[in-house]
């Protein structure tokens, strides 16, 4: 979310702003709630100081013996015009706060201009694009194996569900592990969270109310299915303020995600790019503002490992304002080469949400004990997603006998070298 005194002092620039997004943003009714809360708060501090003075009065007069009454019945009528007013005060924030959780982030500086994925710039490649003499989809490769079955999923499931069978489930829990030993070596605090969270916490990461559409809603209760472990961890400090000295956090979770992916008809229908259903380990970050695009890059660098070690080639775009995420001020994307296709496709999106997030959740820090209380910067980003690894390494690692190699890495984790 927005500051709102930044908001109110700056609506012309807030809206040039959000024009790299390729939005138009109208802020009347903020501007029109923020002009209706300021005068009703000084007609309000103006009445509270007349009951004030009024109160010592009363004092003075029942003190000396004299009839207080009719000024303690005025009082009484200018406390139910104070709670009337209080009312509107309340209407008005309310108008304030559901007008700026629809606002998106304000991009930061160095976010190019563009309209879609198609307009980001790409900033590096890595890796040796595999020669296959016959490329496959990974759909194919998984059939031809036995250890991915569509069918099955669709009839206890539907579509956009898949079951692991033998060693492709084996592959699946091989990668998620290969991924949490990784991070966990290094800074990251690992966290095992709810998979349910409540609509305040889809609400401080920006899920709600915008994306209402895409959250699998458990009817009759307050609980949502996570779309990704970026919610319950980011949320664990919310309405906190941590201590200054301890920044900058840095979390790591396995966790299955549910998407309803209500905008994508149509899109990815084969294969486990785009399922309801699926696996991903989350980067998550909490730092000083000072330090947080230093920490991006740095956790961008952090997912690009893994697949330097997994010998997957890939590349690094920026997302444009055009592509740009709700909540976040910078992304940028790590995409994966997959042979069958000859593409580059998303396996992380690594956000600095600067406090955007913070404001929303109300997560504070304090530099030290006589410090006033600041939002904490998060970031976040995929480390990596689990589906789309394995995808990966079926389309780059296919043997011309049909089999598939196990990446050197994890060929621990699977006590054998290929897959037939």
């Amino acid at each position: 979310m927005l500051d709102a005194r930044f908001v109110a002092a700056n609506p012309e620039l807030v809206v040039e702003k959000l024009k790299k997004r390729n939005i138009e943003v109208d802020l009347g009714p903020f501007l029109q709630a923020e002009a209706s809360r300021k005068e009703l708060l000084a007609k309000v501090e103006q009445m509270k100081a007349e009951r004030n003075a009024a109160s010592k009065e009363i004092g003075v007069l029942k003190k000396n013996g004299q009839d207080a009454a009719p000024i303690m019945e005025k009082m009484r009528e200018l406390g139910d015009e104070i709670a009337g007013l209080d009312a509107q005060v309340k209407t008005a924030e309310e108008t304030i706060r559901t007008t700026l959780l629809a606002i998106p982030n304000i991009p930061n500086e160095s976010v190019p201009f563009g309209n879609s994925d198609a307009d980001n710039p790409v900033q590096r490649r890595w890796g040796e694009l595999p020669q296959i003499a016959e490329p496959k989809n990974h759909w194919d490769i998984a059939e031809s194996l036995g250890i991915l079955d569509f069918e099955r999923a669709a009839k206890i499931s539907g579509a956009r569900f898949v079951v692991y069978r033998g060693l492709g489930a084996r592959l699946e829990r091989s990668v998620y592990n290969f991924f949490l030993d990784v991070h966990t070596s290094k800074s990251y605090v690992e966290i095992f969270p709810p998979y349910m969270v409540n609509s305040k916490a889809m609400t401080g990461t920006g899920q709600l109310p915008k994306f209402a559409e895409d959250m699998f809603h458990v009817e009759g209760t307050d609980y949502y299915l996570i779309p990704t472990a970026e919610v319950p961890v980011t949320n664990l400090y919310a309405d906190e303020i941590l201590d200054g000295a301890k920044l900058p956090i840095h979390h790591c979770a396995y966790s299955a995600c549910f998407r309803a992916e209500a905008g994508s008809a149509g899109r990815d229908t084969r294969g486990i790019i785009r399922q309801h259903q699926f696996n991903k380990v989350e980067l998550v970050k909490f730092c000083m503002p000072e330090n947080s695009y230093d920490e991006l890059e740095a956790l961008t660098h952090d997912a690009e490992v893994l697949l330097q070690m997994l010998g997957l080639p890939y590349q690094v775009v920026t997302l444009c304002g055009g592509d740009l995420g709700f909540s976040s001020a910078k992304t940028y994307d790590i995409e994966v080469y997959m042979a069958g296709a000859g593409v580059y496709r998303e396996i992380s999106s690594c956000s600095n949400f600067e406090d955007y997030q913070a404001r929303r959740a109300n997560i504070r820090f304090r530099r030290d004990a006589k410090s006033k209380p600041e939002y904490v910067h998060t970031l976040n980003g995929s480390g990596l997603a689990v589906g789309r690894t394995v995808a990966a390494i079926l389309e780059n690692y296919l043997q011309p006998d049909g089999s598939v190699k196990v990446p050197e890495v994890l060929q621990k984790y699977m006590g054998v070298e290929y897959i037939k």
